[in-house]
């Protein structure tokens, strides 16, 4: 029995109790952040975190705990950094705080704020994110905007003063209406009221915030009080004249109207009648015109008002001011009003106006000054900066019409804009000193073309187009004379035209005269292209007057080539003319050219089929249209033999009319019809066909003809060169100066050389009547297909075979060997009967003798290592001169490389060589 032991399975092992007996690691943060990195729920983790949040953690310390934690808990790491945002940009507004606490202070210090500038630092300091409601911005934020409170109740308190002095002048004028003894009686108060506002005035004006006042109050005080003073003062003094005329009869009348007809019923004169005036009706139409008028000015200013546009506010104000001025008399109360309430809120902006205007400025005043100080170090030019500061002066001026000058900005402006353009007169003095002496050079070739027209009012030698290219060329020095100012160039150009016309006098009189003969010659033209008879003669003769005159006497390029097209339009009408009835006639097939047309389309089907005996036979049915043999035919055919009176054309007959008229078109240009003559019925003897001359190259000297072999030999004095049968020698391959080039080589009209082409002669065909244009093109454009399609076909051919053939070595398979008829004509019976043998038998001998004597036969060249033993062979066969040559042998010798065992390094020797031997 097995011991079983006392312990369960199920109860951990005392290593395992040991191992959980170990508490983990705690986190180094752990303690920090209240135990978040052991909580075990993301919401614990977050809880732990917001109660360590409360105690105000350093930012590198929740830097650290962010880092370790975002891996974590996405969750409680978002409230790190939310409170990390928070701390930063709370760094970020105390600094912005400060800045614009520094702005804030520098505007408190001014003694002349500008309310403008005041709440724009408020609106911008609120745009970049300054804390307004913290200290210190909110306590300078206060300051300001008591501040500003302060100023505008010094303003509103000027305007108050304004309307009380016109209040006052009110009432002074009043009391010119009623009787003298009331305005003394009230001339205390007056007195008391008018000293009272003069306190008032002196107060504003000792306030401290003063100068900070805007600057259209200023002026509206000052202007009230001169006005005020000004009353009160002739008050006064028509007062005082009033009382010292009631005292004393003899004293002069004020000149109050009121006061003075008081004192004349004093004194016991009569009063005039005054005659009041009637007020004139206005017409209907007019206060209409008026009132839309003054309407469209005011809607106007209200769009720019409402779009923001100080300049164009300013000016719609300025032009509804003069509307009322010009209108408001004809326009109703209410519109009047409108347009009053407008201009006042028009007149609210100019404060901003001021403001952007003096921003302007400062831009200005930077873009003047930096004209000297480029960044790059480069001056810029004097027409360039003449230009910059043109244009910043214009700017200027445009700035100064929205708002109230700025001296002081102006005079900086002033100061650089005037530094700046020294540059610009230095450059006028340049300027100024090379148009003087512009001046003076066109002074001097003025002077020139003078005294050189006085010495040649004829061209010398007769040669009027050396004339005009000295005048063409005066011209050209007179604008490249430089650069001068438009006064001076309207001083100097009528001497130049003066002095050019003088001197270009010859020449215009001989090409006016010159103009009437070409017109004359055009005359010419039109009679001779208007004729039935085209005569060629009298044509060219014109042409070659109108040459004459066109190489004596230059005219202008353009009206020279108008009046040549004018000369040559109707005689290429006429030539035109009768090329159109020759093509017309000659578009009218004969028999013949319908018979060569279907013989040729025929041949091109052939062409198309790929088929060289259909080919050939479409090639013989065409030549057999050309010379004329199928209309031989026809005529036979048509006739019958029992027909006894027959009709034909001889061949002399018919090629006289043809010469005939070769001839007439020749001279004159004219068609003529061929003229059939007719012979005697009795039979016609058969014309001998001329003698056929054949061209053949070499001596036709007894013994040098190309059918004598000549004698072997040693070639004279090259014949033991070292490069002989070298391609490209002199000898060209031959071996021992004999031609070796065997049988396959072509003439130069595609036959083997030294035999005669099937092709007929020319003087066999000059019999045939000669074929139209079409029929003409489209029988040779066959024959050359037919040709190249051939030759394509031989080619093919001839590379299957020569394929097969080495193929049939390579497998000594003699049944592969190609027949005589795919061999070709090169290649006989007995040769081909040879190679079947030797490829039946199995291979045996060395085929490097017989591949060089193939190569010297078809003169290939040979491999570069090879190249040595063909030279020693060459050397060999000289001492030979009994046997036959490679080009008599190669047959042989292609049998004897057959025979040999197949090398793949000889194919290609061996292709090569076959690729010429069997060429037909």
């Amino acid at each position: 029995m097995f011991p079983f032991s006392t312990q369960s399975k199920a109860a951990p092992s005392p290593d395992a109790l040991a191992v959980n007996a170990k508490t983990p690691e705690a986190h180094p943060l752990d303690a920090l952040t209240h135990g978040a990195f052991s909580a075990q729920t993301s919401g614990e983790r977050m809880a732990c975190i917001r109660e360590w949040l409360a105690t105000s953690p350093g930012s590198e310390q929740m830097q650290q705990v962010f880092k370790e934690l975002s891996g974590k808990d996405k969750g409680a790491a978002k409230l790190l950094r939310e409170k990390l945002d928070e701390i930063k940009r709370s760094k970020t507004q105390a600094t912005i705080a400060l800045e614009w606490a520094d702005k804030a202070q520098a505007l408190l210090a001014l003694t002349k704020l500008n309310l403008a500038d005041a709440l724009a630092w408020q609106r911008d300091a609120a745009k970049a994110g300054a804390p307004l409601s913290k200290e210190p911005l909110a306590g300078l934020k206060a300051q300001l905007v008591e501040r500003v409170r302060a100023i505008e109740d010094l303003q509103h308190r000027v305007q108050v003063q304004r309307e009380a002095a016109v209040l006052l002048a009110q009432r002074i004028e009043v009391l010119s209406t009623k009787p003298w003894t009331d305005a003394q009686a009230a001339q205390d108060a007056l007195a008391a009221d008018v000293a009272h506002w003069q306190t008032e005035a002196d107060a504003l004006l000792a306030d401290s915030n003063w100068n900070s006042v805007d600057l259209r109050f200023v002026p509206q005080l000052h202007d009230a009080q001169a006005q005020l003073q000004l009353v009160w003062q002739a008050f006064q003094d028509a007062l005082a004249l009033t009382i010292a005329a009631a005292q004393d009869v003899t004293a002069p009348l004020p000149k109050v109207p009121v006061w003075a007809d008081e004192l004349r019923l004093a004194r016991g004169v009569p009063l005039e009648p005054v005659v009041t005036p009637a007020k004139p009706k206005v017409d209907p139409e007019i206060r209409a015109k008026a009132t839309a008028y003054v309407a469209e000015v005011l809607a106007k200013l209200e769009h720019e008002m409402a779009q923001g546009h100080g300049k164009a506010s300013a000016g719609a104000a300025n032009a509804l001011r003069q509307a009322l001025k010009d209108n408001g008399r004809l326009i109703d109360d209410k519109l009047e009003a409108q347009a009053h309430a407008a201009l006042v809120a028009a007149g609210e902006l100019e404060g901003w106006q001021r403001w952007r205007a003096d921003q302007l400025r400062d831009e200005l005043v930077l873009k003047a000054e930096a004209l000297l100080k480029r960044p790059d170090g480069q001056a810029i030019g004097g027409r360039k900066m003449q230009d910059q500061l043109r244009g910043l002066r214009e700017q200027w001026k445009l700035t100064d019409q929205g708002g109230v000058p700025n001296h002081a900005l102006w005079k900086r402006f002033d100061e650089a804009c005037n530094e700046a353009h020294k540059v610009v007169e230095a450059w006028l003095e340049k300027m100024k000193a090379e148009s003087a002496e512009h001046r003076a050079q066109r002074l001097a070739l003025i002077e020139e073309v003078k005294a050189w027209a006085e010495a040649n009012r004829v061209a010398l030698d007769d040669d009027w187009k050396g004339f005009s290219r000295v005048l063409h060329q005066f011209g050209d020095r007179w604008r490249e004379a430089g650069h001068i100012g438009e006064k001076m160039f309207a001083e100097l150009q009528p001497l130049w035209k003066a002095a050019i016309d003088h001197a270009a006098e010859p020449l215009e009189t001989l090409q006016k005269r010159s103009l009437e003969l070409r017109h004359v010659m055009i005359d010419e033209a039109r009679v001779l292209g208007a004729e039935a008879m085209l005569r060629i003669d009298a044509v060219k003769a014109l042409q070659q007057r109108w040459q004459a005159e066109a190489h004596r006497v230059p005219i202008d390029r353009r009206h020279e080539q108008k009046l040549w097209d004018a000369f040559r339009k109707p005689i290429d009408d006429a030539f035109n003319r009768k090329t159109a009835e020759r093509e017309k006639a000659q578009s009218a097939l004969s028999e013949r050219d319908r018979i060569v047309l279907d013989a040729s389309k025929a041949l091109q089907a052939a062409n198309a089929s790929g088929d060289a005996q259909a080919i050939r036979s479409a090639m013989s049915a065409l030549e057999a249209a050309l010379s004329g043999q199928r209309q031989a035919q026809a005529a036979v055919v048509a006739a019958g033999p029992a027909e006894s009176n027959v009709t034909m054309v001889s061949p002399d007959a018919a090629a006289a009319p043809a010469a005939a008229t070769e001839a007439s078109e020749a001279a004159a240009g004219e068609t003529a019809s061929d003229a059939i003559a007719e012979v005697a019925p009795e039979p016609v003897k058969p014309v001998a066909p001329p003698k056929r001359v054949v061209a053949m190259r070499g001596d036709d000297r007894p013994g040098m003809r190309k059918e004598e072999p000549a004698a072997m030999g040693r070639g004279g004095k090259f014949g033991d060169r070292k490069d002989a049968g070298r391609p490209g020698s002199r000898d060209g391959g031959r071996d021992g100066g004999r031609d070796v080039r065997g049988p396959g080589r072509m003439d130069e009209r595609g036959g083997p050389r030294g035999e005669r082409s099937e092709r007929p002669a020319y003087g066999e065909r000059s019999d045939a009547p000669r074929l139209g244009d079409a029929a003409f093109r489209a029988q040779r454009d066959a024959l050359e297909q037919a040709q190249f399609a051939l030759r394509k076909l031989a080619a093919q051919a001839h590379g299957e075979a020569l394929t097969h053939l080495l193929t049939a070595w390579e497998t000594r398979d003699a049944a592969l060997v190609p027949s005589v008829q795919e061999l070709g004509s090169q290649v006989s019976p007995a040769a081909r009967g040879g190679w079947v043998k030797v490829l039946s038998q199995p291979a045996s001998g060395d085929a490097a003798t017989a591949l060089l004597r193939l190569e010297m036969a078809a003169e290939v060249p040979t491999p570069a290592e090879q190249l040595s033993a063909r030279r020693m062979y060459q050397l060999q066969l000289l001492t030979k001169r009994n046997d036959p040559t490679p080009p008599q042998t190669w047959a042989q010798d292609a049998a004897t490389v057959l025979a040999s065992a197949f090398d793949a390094s000889q194919v290609r020797r061996l292709q090569n060589v076959l690729k010429v031997l069997l060429k037909p």
